[in-house]
C-alpha cells in the first residue's frame, strides 16, 4: 500500500465483520483493499484461522502494525483488531471498561498522530451494557491524550432517530448525550445532521438501526472531512462499514 496519504487525507475504516469472518474472510480482505484505508478497526474479530488469515491479508496490504484483544485460549470469542500502516502503541487505563476483549485503544504514530479506539458495547440482555457505559464515560471524561477517534458497534442509538422501530431508551440517549457534552461528537451527525441511515438490520423484522458509530473529540474535530456508511460490493457482513476521512 502506498505510504502517501490520499490527497492529504487519512482514511480510516471501522467494520463489524460478523463472527470472525469465517468463509467470507477473503472477500472481507478484498473489500477493505478496495477502500484503501490507512487504518482499520474490526469488530467481532476472533483468534480463529479465518480471522488470523484476514490479519495476514491486511498486513500484506500494508496494514502491518496491529493490536488485537483476540485470545487463542478463547478462539471463538468476538474481539477487536486495530491495524495501521503506521506503528501502533497499545494504551491502557485503570478507568477503561472492565469487559474482556471489548475495548482497545492504540496511539497511531502517523505524520499527524492520534489515538484510535475500538469498542463493542454489550447488548442490554447481557446485563453488562450499562457498566460498560460508565467505564467509557469515566475514561473519556478524563481524556488528556490529544486528538482521538473512537469507533464501535455500540448497540445504541438515539430514540426515534437511529431506529426504524422503538428499541433504544432513555439510558442509551443519556449515554450518547453525555458523550457529546463531554466533547465527543458523533461524526455522522456532525456531517449529515439528522439524516436517517442504518448500519444493521434485524434478521427477523428487517428493521434498521444505526448502531455503528464514530466519535471525534474536540482536538480531532477540525480534521474531520467526511464519514459515510458502505455495505461493500458483496455485503460480506450484516453490518455496514464506516469510512471516515481526516485531514492527514
Amino acid at each position: 500500500m502506498n505510504r502517501l496519504l490520499h490527497n492529504g487525507v487519512m482514511r480510516i475504516v471501522f467494520w463489524n465483520i460478523r463472527a470472525g469472518g469465517g468463509a467470507r474472510a477473503g472477500k472481507i480482505a478484498r473489500q477493505i483493499q478496495g477502500w484503501a484505508p490507512d487504518a482499520v478497526a474490526l469488530c467481532e474479530f476472533r483468534a480463529t484461522p479465518p480471522s488470523r488469515a484476514l490479519a495476514g491479508a491486511l498486513a500484506a496490504l500494508g496494514l502491518a502494525h496491529q493490536c488485537t484483544t483476540a485470545d487463542r485460549g478463547e478462539p471463538s470469542a468476538n474481539r477487536l483488531l486495530v491495524a495501521s500502516r503506521w506503528p501502533l502503541r497499545r494504551l491502557r487505563s485503570r478507568a477503561e471498561p472492565d469487559e474482556p476483549g471489548r475495548w482497545l485503544l492504540a496511539a497511531v504514530e502517523a505524520p499527524r498522530p492520534l489515538v484510535l479506539g475500538a469498542m463493542h458495547v454489550p447488548n442490554r440482555v447481557t446485563g453488562r451494557k450499562y457498566a460498560f457505559y460508565e467505564g467509557v464515560l469515566t475514561l473519556l471524561g478524563r481524556w488528556r491524550r490529544g486528538p482521538a477517534l473512537l469507533l464501535g458497534d455500540t448497540n445504541s442509538g438515539l430514540p426515534g432517530l437511529d431506529e426504524e422501530t422503538p428499541v433504544f431508551g432513555p439510558r442509551e440517549e443519556a449515554w450518547l448525550t453525555t458523550l457529546e457534552r463531554s466533547g465527543w461528537r458523533d461524526a455522522f451527525r456532525l456531517v449529515r445532521g439528522t439524516a436517517r441511515e442504518y448500519t444493521w438490520y434485524s434478521p427477523n423484522g428487517r428493521n434498521g438501526f444505526r448502531i455503528d458509530q464514530a466519535f471525534v473529540n474536540q482536538a480531532l474535530r477540525p480534521r474531520l472531512r467526511g464519514v459515510r456508511h458502505d455495505w461493500g460490493r458483496r455485503a460480506p457482513s450484516d453490518h455496514a462499514a464506516l469510512v471516515l476521512e481526516l485531514d492527514g
